[in-house]
């Protein structure tokens, strides 16, 4: 396997990984009641909130939901179509 191949098919599976963590956090905004500080639902926190404190910060809650995961899930989605998909930028340089 060629070292584009391999960093294609690393960087496609942690955006995908995040993708599927932010989707997770989504859920979680559904029960305010959770403790993030709490096992198992610090193991998607963790991961996510340092990513989520910026946007907060330009894009308030609105209407008290927190909408900052979803930004993220679209943005971490364009990434990794931009990236590693069909037309992706190391799709091409594997060429």
């Amino acid at each position: 396997m060629a070292t584009t191949d391999m960093v294609s098919v690393g960087i496609g599976l942690f955006l995908g990984l995040m993708t599927l963590l932010f989707i997770f956090r989504i859920v979680l905004t559904w029960y305010p009641q959770v403790d993030l500080n709490k096992l198992p639902y610090s193991l998607v926190a963790w991961p996510t909130e340092p990513f989520l404190i910026p946007v907060r910060k330009v894009v308030p809650p609105i209407g008290g939901v927190d909408i900052s995961p979803i930004i993220w899930v679209g943005i971490v989605t364009l990434l990794r179509e931009l990236l590693v998909g069909q037309q992706g930028v190391l799709k091409m340089l594997g060429y």
